[in-house]
């Protein structure tokens, strides 16, 4: 009898794989002075996507064509796991370890952000000492893993109703 393709495994791979990516990317943008514009680091969701209808589809072919809604919704849920767990610790590394004024700089940015909007000083001000608190290496790396769990579940909702094909019942 042959053995069925574990998701977790396909999961795994993909997950790695797209967080190794997003870090180089990530680091890229670091070191070239983009990492504050949204537009570029939000095309790290496009990785993500990308690396679920991947996994989906190789998962797909591996299990004679078949995949079903659940199998799909647990492997894009599990890579997305994965690819959190491990950008959030590069993240974390990365501002600890590598360039910590990356902080004062979204914190700069977030300041010019506000004084566009027409902010006073001290909403401003209210603004800064909040996401300061929210900036702590545990607040921070709980939000990048919730927040990736969540986009990658809803993503993965999304390519399983698209990529599943159903096992007939009778073969």
């Amino acid at each position: 009898m042959e053995e069925k393709t574990s998701t977790a495994r396909v999961a795994l791979k993909y997950g790695v794989v797209t967080a190794v990516v997003t870090m180089v990317y990530s680091t890229i943008l670091n070191v070239s002075g983009l990492g504050q514009n949204r537009l570029l680091a939000a095309l790290t969701y496009a990785f993500l996507i990308v690396a679920i209808f991947l996994a989906m589809k190789e998962f797909r072919e591996k299990n004679k064509g078949y995949i079903s809604y659940g199998e799909g919704l647990g492997l894009g849920s599990l890579l997305s796991a994965v690819y959190g767990f491990l950008t959030s610790t590069f993240t974390i590394f990365y501002i600890q370890f590598i360039d910590s004024s990356s902080i004062a700089q979204g914190l700069d940015q977030l300041r010019e952000d506000l004084e566009k909007q027409g902010k006073d000083d001290a909403q401003i001000e209210q603004v800064i000492e909040m996401s300061q608190k929210m900036m702590s290496p545990g607040i921070m790396f709980m939000s990048v893993v919730v927040v990736t769990l969540i986009s990658g579940f809803i993503i993965s909702l999304i390519a399983a109703a698209i990529m599943r094909k159903e096992k007939p019942v009778f073969e």
